[in-house]
């Protein structure tokens, strides 16, 4: 085990969203920001942003790492950046009257084509589609969750469909 691998979940927080380079094993040489590292394997994910392009992730091994050198702080900017790199897209931020309204057009239109539909949830956020399947903000296909594949996989392809008309 080497420096590295003992150091403490708390150590290797110190290092997210700085800009370091990375020593590993036969002098190899990484330098990127740190979005996290693995608490299990103390393995290092590097964002870097090469020009025109969206940006790429590394990973270093946690047993291959010899040092780690921090070469520049993160601002906010960064910080937002790096955040954006492992959201999805669709994951933008709606506000709650956008919600509402996605929420209500999808109602609306699973009870005009006879799906029951109910609100559950203390704030009634989440869609019930006939009691099996439920449906959280932004009510998209991926946010539609249930135990019956059949279902699950008839009802989101319904939503795509009523989200491209959408558009």
């Amino acid at each position: 085990m080497n420096d590295w691998q003992r150091k403490s979940p708390l150590d290797w927080e110190t290092y997210v969203n700085k800009l370091v380079k990375v020593v590993a094993v036969e002098k190899h040489e990484y330098e990127g920001w740190v979005l996290t590292v693995d608490p299990v394997s103390a393995t290092i994910v590097l964002a870097t942003f090469p020009e025109n392009e969206k940006g790429s992730i590394s990973f270093v091994m946690g047993h291959a790492v010899q040092e780690v050198e921090i070469l520049q702080e993160g601002d906010s900017d960064m910080e937002q950046r790096l955040a954006r790199i492992l959201a999805p897209e669709e994951s933008q931020a709606y506000s709650a009257e956008e919600l509402e309204r996605r929420k209500n057009a999808l109602k609306t239109w699973l009870e005009t084509n006879h799906i029951p539909v109910g609100e559950q949830g203390e704030l009634g956020r989440t869609l019930s589609v006939a009691g099996v399947l439920s449906i959280e903000p932004p009510y998209g296909p991926e946010q539609c969750s249930s135990t019956n594949e059949i279902i699950l996989a008839r009802v989101q392809g319904l939503l795509q469909g009523f989200l491209q008309q959408q558009r």
